[in-house]
């Protein structure tokens, strides 16, 4: 009997083996390919319109583990489809470096020592309001928005929720967009549910993820939190998808098969038939209008709890202060966090830049340090002593003979949270001081400066926007945001909704245990429009004037852009097949085509960069019709083609 057998490649159609077993859609196999052994997946149906005369080679033999269900199959169709990926690579993103795993002898194991420990919570009456309207909607295929004040308790609401439905045998999925908030956050799970939850992520060892793969395909796992990836898992029961702090960035997968994870979220739960349910305290755009549109249901929390008040907002207006050289920090901005400290405040300073400085200059020969392989500067990190970067990696040392004389005499141009945190020291001596970046919190003892910062031990904070997001400092009263007008550069179409979910987030770590709070914004451009936006406590009114600026302008979410990038070692090699490409495609879409124009990041690991941006209707007409006309096109050797469908990054 002949099988249709899908397999981990970058292949966009099944190939044809047979077998004597008895199989059905969905099953693991072992086929020979090659000179090679691969694991494929019996599929929906054969290769189309194939004229391929080939020999018909027989499945080795068939996995003993439960098949990926039907709806996981169409979901994988369909995932395939909408972001111009290869079927089997959508098939790649369910297998563990192209593996299905077997028996093991280990399994995950979710009890706890403190089995009989209760955890107790008593929601507020806006809180089980909120619950009763959550479960009423997760009784089959809906979206439903829980939009919170920061520090008014979603978390404990959804936990509710999912609980409800594990009490019916369902498996739970909760989805977090930074690794770093995985270890406070699987303790609040632990808590409140008293099992452990299996993690995933890609800091977690090879083993592990086998044990945890094994158990979510086998309905051995209940609960898991995870990055991206574990969106991709073969559960055998799912009931509910959560997504936590939906407008976060970091869902979008941009390198490899590239994808928005909360989208493709929502559409895994559609294809399921079950709820998902979005967290947020300022909805993404594309959610805010959805839920205009009464796409999606909504809930509000209003109120902080124990009625904790937001914090306070005050402008630190640098054109009337003068600061000392190589300095950032104010001697306004020092007194008050004086104050802050002298009443046993936890500081926070702000500044979204890693390392020690972002340009880095000699100041007898005038060099400045570029990255060898990006068109980007190096950054400087003191506590490394090299510089860095921070796209392809890229070290170098500091030290450099000068074509003046000697050795470079080196000038800091701007500063990183290295450098801030050094000012911080020389200002406040006696108080313990960490920085909490990308850098510091993803290693392994970031678990234990994570209970030191929650103890008080540590007072003060220089941290990038890695702190933003979920973390609960209960002594957090206070928050200065060295250079705000960092970050109104760029010209990113989305940098107002960026900077105001940013700067709420931000806000919202401040006075969540009912304290007196401020955030202090030091700036240059005093009546600047984006500190009005950020400081306004209803971020809906921000929402609806973007809104209206993006329908006027036909951008996101009110058209799809769909964006092409070339890439080649060659740059006039490529500029001249961009040329051709664009010419080859344009009035064969459903879509207009711009460009081409070199990328902002016009070179990028040695590879040169040209952009091509397609704008269209929200359909798969559009898809469809690139899929179809792209796979008729044969590029120069050495150009490579990289589709993200939904942009969220233009560099």
């Amino acid at each position: 009997m002949k099988f249709p057998i899908l397999l981990p490649n970058i292949f966009n159609y099944p190939f044809t083996y047979e077998s004597d077993i008895k199989l059905k859609i969905g099953d693991f196999v072992e086929v020979p390919f090659g000179k090679s052994k691969i694991i494929g997946v019996v599929w929906d149906n054969f290769e189309k319109n194939s004229n391929k005369s080939f020999k018909i080679r027989k499945i080795i033999r068939k996995l003993e583990i439960p098949n990926l269900k039907k709806k996981t199959l169409e979901f994988l169709n369909w995932f395939s489809e909408y972001n111009l990926v290869p079927k089997g690579m959508a098939l790649k993103l369910v297998l563990l470096s192209g593996k299905a795993i077997e028996k093991l002898d280990k399994k995950f194991d979710p009890e706890l020592n403190n089995k009989n420990k209760k955890f107790f919570f008593e929601l507020t009456n806006e809180q089980k309001k909120t619950l009763n309207e959550i479960n009423i909607s997760n009784q089959k295929f809906n979206v439903h928005v829980l939009q919170g004040t920061t520090g008014s308790g979603k978390t404990i609401v959804y936990f509710e929720a999912l609980k409800k439905i594990l009490e019916k045998g369902f498996q739970g999925l909760i989805m977090l967009p930074e690794i770093g908030l995985t270890n406070q956050f699987e303790k609040k799970f632990i808590e409140f549910f008293n099992f452990k939850p299996a993690i995933w992520h890609s800091g977690i060892t090879k083993k592990n993820k086998e044990i945890i793969w094994s158990g979510i395909i086998n309905n051995e796992i209940d609960v898991v939190i995870g990055a991206r990836s574990s969106l991709f898992l073969p559960f055998k029961n799912l009931g509910l998808i959560v997504v936590d702090e939906e407008h976060d960035q970091s869902y979008k997968q941009d390198e490899g098969i590239i994808y928005n994870a909360r989208d493709m979220a929502i559409s895994r739960a559609s294809f399921e038939n079950i709820p998902v349910n979005l967290i947020t305290a300022v909805p993404s755009l594309e959610t805010y209008e959805n839920i205009k549109k009464k796409k999606y249901s909504i809930s509000k929390l209003t109120q902080r709890y124990k009625n904790a008040s937001l914090p306070n907002y005050e402008i630190i207006n640098l054109n009337n202060i003068k600061l000392d050289n190589q300095s950032w920090i104010s001697s306004e901005i020092i007194k008050k966090v004086n104050c802050h400290l002298e009443k046993k405040d936890q500081v926070l300073f702000f500044l979204n830049r890693r390392g020690f400085s972002p340009n880095v200059l000699c100041k007898k020969c005038f060099n400045s340090f570029s990255c060898p392989n990006c068109s980007i500067n190096l950054v400087y990190h003191k506590k490394k002593k090299n510089l860095l970067c921070h796209y392809c990696g890229f070290k170098s040392s500091l030290e450099r003979n000068c074509t003046k004389d000697g050795v470079c005499n080196f000038i800091f141009s701007g500063p990183g949270v290295e450098r801030i945190s050094e000012e911080v020291k020389k200002n406040f001596p006696s108080k313990k001081i960490e920085i909490f970046s990308s850098d510091t919190m993803n290693k392994k003892s970031s678990k234990d400066k994570l209970e030191k910062i929650i103890n008080n031990e540590i007072q003060i904070l220089v941290g990038t926007q890695l702190i933003s997001k979920g973390f609960h400092f209960p002594n957090l009263n206070c928050i200065v945001v060295v250079d705000i007008d960092l970050s109104s550069q760029g010209h990113d179409l989305r940098s107002a909704e960026k900077n105001l979910q940013l700067y709420h987030q931000l806000s919202g770590r401040a006075g969540r245990t009912g304290q007196s709070s401020t955030v202090y914004f030091q700036t240059y451009n005093y009546n600047t429009k984006m500190i009005s936006d950020i400081t306004d406590k209803n971020p809906e009114i921000f929402l609806d004037k973007e809104i209206e600026i993006r329908k006027k302008n036909s951008l996101p979410p009110f058209q799809r852009f769909i964006s092409l990038i070339l890439t080649g070692e060659n740059e006039i090699k490529l500029e001249k097949e961009a040329i051709k490409f664009k010419l080859f495609i344009q009035n064969k879409i459903y879509g207009k085509v711009l460009g081409p124009v070199s990328a902002p990041i016009f070179r990028l690991k040695r590879k040169y960069r040209v952009r091509l941006l397609i704008r269209g209707s929200k359909t798969l007409k559009l898809q469809n019709s690139l899929a179809l006309i792209i796979s008729r096109y044969k590029f120069s050797s050495g150009i490579k083609l990289s589709v993200d469908v939904d942009p969220i990054s233009f560099n």
